[in-house]
């Protein structure tokens, strides 16, 4: 009888504990100490250390990067009515904040210089809804958007720039962590992030007194009596100790991750940029991506459909670019202000496996099988 072995799952980009044990260390003395929740020693330093690492002067350790957004909007005072522009290539965490605050998103077009929020796009929208209460923007896939164009506009406009960067974290920005440069920053620790907590997020900004007014929403609102007060509406959002030690654990293998990162990225360029219609995603002389993910587009005749259909074959995961907001059945009532960019980008855009756990072995069979498409 043949074999019918199936081969190794090649992920996407999955959890990648240290091999040195790092975050174990610190689980161990949150179980040794009994300090497992609700906060505790390891979500104060990581708060301290990842807020040092991308030179902010306060975080708060969250439950997830969209609590962190939720967060960012409410301390940005944005509310039921308000207008928050939105970049449109992006998943749906980023926008879906600014409906829990009963404000109306508007979906911002990309540019194919970034992938990230065109300022052009940006300029019009402004003129069509002068009255903006906060702009979200997004460093896609570890791409850094075009920062100093865009805070020049928001600032002329005086609105608050909340910087998405739960997938660009180890990114820089001419110098600067993306996450730092804008009003608020916010990171992610989902398990596929670069860097993963299993589950958390990390809200950074300048302005320590919002920071520890994000502080107090998330632990319920509680005011400091003896009693159980609450003058204002709170959330069950704070990161527990054992979350933030892995994170803590975590933190000492970012630089190590993101050079593997950048390995997988000139691997696929090297071995596919030469194939009919292959163009990789843009990179600029003042971007220091992360490459979270290793994207590409297709204008040929062999479509994104096709790789992701042959790699599923070989079971390896890889994924559509995102589909744009303004399409999305839930949100195709707001305005959207742009042209086609960010659709063709879905539509012609591929995600490749991007997991830093991914051997040179891995990665040659990714590419053996993509290029099969281009022999038939």
């Amino acid at each position: 009888m043949q074999s019918t072995k199936v081969k190794e799952r090649i992920y996407l980009s999955s959890p990648h504990m240290s091999e040195e044990g790092y975050e174990m260390q610190y689980i161990k003395e949150a179980f040794d100490t009994n300090w497992i929740a609700p906060l505790g020693e390891n979500v104060n330093e990581f708060e301290k250390e990842l807020a040092e690492l991308v030179g902010s002067k306060a975080a708060a350790a969250l439950s997830s990067g969209t609590a962190a957004i939720h967060l960012a909007l409410k301390a940005a005072g944005v509310g039921e009515g308000d207008i928050v522009f939105c970049p449109t290539l992006t998943f749906s965490a980023t926008v879906n904040p600014v409906i829990y605050q009963n404000a109306t998103p508007v979906f911002i077009d990309s540019d194919y210089e970034t992938w990230n929020i065109s300022p052009n796009a940006l300029e019009e929208a402004f003129e069509k809804y002068p009255q903006v209460k906060a702009v979200i923007v997004v460093h896609l896939y570890g791409l850094s958007a075009d920062m100093d164009k865009i805070m020049e506009i928001c600032k002329k406009h005086n609105v608050a720039v909340i910087e998405d960067a739960a997938e660009s974290l180890g990114t820089y920005y001419k110098g600067k962590h993306t996450g730092s440069i804008g009003d608020y920053g916010i990171f992610s620790f989902n398990g596929n992030k670069i860097i993963t907590t299993s589950g958390g997020g990390m809200l950074v900004s300048n302005n320590e007194g919002k920071i520890a007014k994000a502080r107090f929403w998330a632990t319920q609102s509680r005011d400091q009596t003896r009693h159980y007060q609450h003058s204002e509406l709170g959330f069950n959002y704070r990161m527990s100790n054992v979350v933030a030690g892995i994170g803590r654990g975590q933190l000492k293998v970012l630089e190590d991750r993101v050079v593997k990162k950048r390995y997988i990225v000139d691997f696929y360029k090297r071995e596919l940029g030469g194939l009919e219609g292959v163009e990789f995603m843009p990179s600029n002389e003042w971007d220091e991506p992360n490459y979270w993910l290793s994207c590409m587009t297709l204008t040929g005749n062999v479509r994104p459909i096709d790789i992701m259909e042959v790699l599923e074959g070989e079971n390896i995961e890889s994924r559509p670019v995102w589909k744009p907001m303004h399409l999305q059945p839930y949100f195709e009532k707001y305005d959207f202000v742009g042209s086609d960019v960010s659709e063709n980008l879905f539509e012609n855009g591929i995600c490749l496996p991007s997991d830093t756990k991914m051997t040179e072995e891995d990665l040659w069979r990714v590419i053996k099988t993509i290029k099969r498409l281009w022999l038939e």
